[in-house]
């Protein structure tokens, strides 16, 4: 009877997978890193202010305020965003926003009309012709972006201060109320934002308006050359942000019952730009949601408030705000070459 040959040698290690697929494990991990920074820095920045001891922070009042103030921000980011998905940027929203509650209160105070028809008139209409104005200028002239409302935003604020030399006030009453009161204790500002917000997730998930955007900002191109009207898309996208800067214009002035045209809006631009690009869209085009704009502007707004109640100075706060917008476009590239890398494989 044969005997069962036993062998003794140790059976050959498991493969680990081959370098090529744990690199590109390695690479889509960082990137799912870097798509995710934003919600885990804002859990951080909440926890930091709670830690730190900012007054009155963790009330129902104070994250009513935060949603209130940073309800204009947001009803400007949400279509500023689809215009740097298409690799497009508008800077003169801040001088729109102060040019449109100038014209908004001089018709009411001077020429008696109703918020009703101030509102459309003065404010959303101010900001079409200012879209208008500025998306012709660089889809039919063919100017850069940036020069063009760079430009835009000096002439315009200059505008708005010959027009109104002093802070224009005097607003009815019912308009200044919009501003502090609203609906089941959600304030009317809030749930303007929340509207835009919803119009703006529907068109850029669901309509071929949104496919539109994204194939722009991908390859402008190739969009052209499927059928798509660059032109004409770039062209809306310029006057919804410009007119939603005049929306914007319109709750500012409600909320501080005045319009100062040297003051009002400056710097909002920045604050726009900063809240998209933390929200994950790319300043070179082709990526963006409108999920990750809101996160952005609320991230952005917590910081303020959670400054300004530990009572840090203007400056810091700026100096703060500055470095928000590094790391934002920091994001911005780490995340772009993440992407390359996981494609390339």
């Amino acid at each position: 009877m044969a005997q069962e040959v036993i062998s003794t040698e140790a059976p050959p290690p498991a493969e680990a997978g081959p370098p090529t697929a744990r690199r590109v494990s390695g690479r889509s991990a960082l990137l799912l890193v870097m798509r995710n920074a934003l919600p885990v820095g804002f859990a951080i920045l909440i926890g930091l202010f709670v830690a730190l001891g900012a007054p009155n922070f963790l009330t129902l009042p104070n994250f009513s305020d935060i949603l209130r103030l940073s309800a204009p921000i947001m009803v400007v980011a949400i279509p500023m965003a689809f215009l740097l998905i298409m690799g497009h940027v508008d800077l003169s929203v801040g001088s729109t926003i102060a040019l449109s509650a100038v014209v908004l209160g001089l018709l009411m105070r001077d020429w008696g009309l109703s918020p009703l028809l101030a509102v459309p008139l003065g404010a959303l209409g101010i900001g079409v012709l200012i879209g208008v104005m500025n998306g012709t200028l660089v889809t039919r002239v063919g100017l850069s972006p940036i020069i063009v409302t760079l430009g835009t935003l000096t002439a315009i604020r200059g505008f708005a201060m010959w027009l109104a030399p002093f802070p224009v006030f005097g607003f009815p009453r019912d308009f200044v109320q919009i501003a502090y009161t609203g609906v089941f204790g959600i304030p009317y500002l809030v749930i303007g934002a929340a509207v835009v917000v919803a119009i703006g997730a529907f068109v850029l998930a669901l309509s071929a308006a949104g496919r539109h955007v994204l194939a722009i900002g991908v390859n402008e191109e190739a969009a052209f050359l499927s059928g798509i009207s660059v032109k004409r898309t770039i062209l809306a996208g310029y006057i919804a942000t410009a007119a939603m800067a005049g929306f914007a214009g319109a709750m500012y002035a409600s909320l501080l019952n005045s319009a100062p045209a040297g003051s009002l809006g400056v710097g909002n631009e920045l604050s726009i730009l900063t809240a998209v690009l933390l929200g994950g869209v790319s300043f070179n085009g082709g990526r963006g949601t409108i999920r990750g704009v809101v996160l952005g502007v609320l991230f952005l707004a917590v910081l303020q408030n959670g400054l300004t109640l530990m009572n840090v100075p203007a400056a810091g706060a700026g100096i703060i705000q500055g470095l928000a917008l590094v790391v934002a476009a920091g994001l911005d590239l780490a995340t772009q070459k993440a992407e390359s890398r996981v494609k390339g494989r």
